[in-house]
């Protein structure tokens, strides 16, 4: 890879051609960014009318397991990188294409692990960085799976190999959860459900993605800037609320929520917070390599007076909580800006402290999903005029064709409220006011349904 000098217009012969395999909001807002660049943008997904599809050059609707749609598609386009954006792919078929040829982003090794949870897994093992106790098994065998559970003890998690957003997941309070979570994680994800792994719950004290960007330097070498790290929550193991600020100490290393309540803020506690998760996620960046946002979820837990720092999952692509970055980040530069420039050549700037390239916010800043409750086709939105009228609140909404949510596939979340504030607590207190003012409906649910969702809620 080198750094880029030159670029054509979209769709023409020397054009630089971006092909994503996967296209949702996440990808939507890559091709947006790439096409503020002149760049020319390839859509593909299992499904027609995608977001991505929508602003893309052009589109493609395929089965992504199929490895020879998948190959076709690169044949007849031959594009300049190639950007897998969700699990349910074939990612054998990725290894093929960098054989030929191909720039993989991030490569086609560091996909294939991280979109894999029990390779990323013992990757981040590899890396030195601390984990829980954790334990593979089938989804097919309730014996098995009953004793994978039962070794690491109550409560833990179980969750789908290969899946993403959640799905496939199951927090397992007792044996009387175990059959559910089984199901669940066989039939619930988004890519394979032959296998679970079964995690220790750590207590920790908030959650946070470090979206370490690795990217050429001036001298054309690869290093890595951190953004600061995001602070958010999941709840059935799905993100829901997201926040950071230029200050750490408003939400490191604490839960938001906490500070003010039941802790007080600690400078010291929160650089030595902030230190090591940048720490931790290069140790993992580094093992998976290649250039790109990398979304590194980490636990941080304050015990006996110290920081503890657990990874969990790393993805190789921007991630669902760093959508906050949507408002926080200067145009060009949220994390889908910041992917197209690592994997395209172009600088990311930084600034440089006690030896860390860190990026930072322009404001506090929060982002709260928007869920539908009704299913079916042709979504319709009532309630924007409101929820755009809290101050520092914008809405964003993908245009998914539909909502949809059975045993077998989950399609729900359809926007996100955006929203700055006076520090960390403010923008997620008005992220969610705003998000919980959106009612929708389909075509064949016509009950206006809204923002049932209440749990780890502060204004609802």
């Amino acid at each position: 890879m080198r750094q880029l000098e030159i670029l054509a217009a979209p769709l023409e012969e020397r054009s630089l051609k971006l092909l994503l395999f996967g296209a949702g909001e996440l990808g939507k807002e890559i091709a947006i960014e790439a096409q503020r660049l002149g760049m020319e943008v390839v859509a593909v997904d299992r499904y027609e009318r995608a977001p991505a599809q929508q602003v893309a050059h052009k589109a493609y609707t395929v089965n992504m397991m199929d490895a020879n749609a998948m190959r076709s598609i690169v044949d007849r386009e031959r594009p300049d990188v190639i950007i897998p954006e969700i699990e349910a792919i074939d990612l054998d078929v990725l290894n093929e294409f960098e054989e030929d040829g191909y720039l993989v982003t991030p490569n086609a090794a560091a996909t294939h692990a991280a979109m894999n949870r029990e390779r990323i897994r013992e990757l981040i093992v590899a890396s030195g960085v601390k984990t829980g106790a954790y334990a593979y098994t089938r989804t097919d065998d309730l014996s098995e799976f009953t004793d994978a559970v039962e070794k690491i003890g109550y409560p833990c998690f179980s969750k789908a190999i290969m899946s993403s957003s959640g799905k496939g997941s199951y927090f397992i309070e007792s044996r009387d959860d175990i059959k559910a979570a089984m199901d669940a994680a066989r039939y619930e994800t988004r890519g394979s459900g032959e296998r679970a792994i079964i995690e220790e719950y750590i207590p920790f004290n908030t959650e946070v993605t470090e979206l370490a960007v690795r990217h050429l330097d001036e001298d054309g070498n690869i290093v890595t800037t951190f953004p600061k790290p995001v602070g958010h929550y999941q709840i059935d193991g799905d993100y829901h609320s997201s926040w950071h600020s230029p200050n750490i100490e408003e939400y490191l290393p604490y839960n938001v929520d906490d500070i003010g309540k039941s802790v007080e803020k600690d400078p010291e506690l929160a650089k030595e917070a902030e230190r090591k998760i940048y720490d931790a996620a290069r140790r993992i960046t580094d093992e998976l390599g290649g250039v790109g946002v990398f979304g590194c979820e980490l636990f941080v837990r304050v015990r006996d007076g110290k920081v503890e720092i657990y990874g969990n999952e790393c993805a190789p692509r921007p991630h669902d909580t760093g959508m906050v970055t949507y408002i926080s980040h200067p145009q060009g530069f949220n994390e889908g800006g910041l992917h197209v420039r690592a994997i395209t050549g172009l600088p990311v700037p930084a600034r440089i402290e006690e030896g860390y390239r860190i990026f930072d916010p322009l404001m506090p800043a929060a982002s709260h999903v928007i869920i539908s409750q009704a299913q079916g086709f042709d979504p319709m939105y009532k309630g924007l005029f409101d929820a755009m009228s809290v101050p520092g609140a914008n809405i964003q909404l993908f245009g998914k064709p539909f909502s949809y949510h059975s045993r077998w596939v989950v399609e729900e979340r359809m926007g996100i409220s955006l929203a700055m504030g006076a520090d960390a607590f403010d923008a997620k207190k008005k992220a969610e006011i705003a998000a919980h003012k959106i009612l929708i409906r389909t075509a064949t649910d016509r009950e206006w349904r809204g923002q049932e969702e209440t749990r780890m809620h502060v204004a609802v």
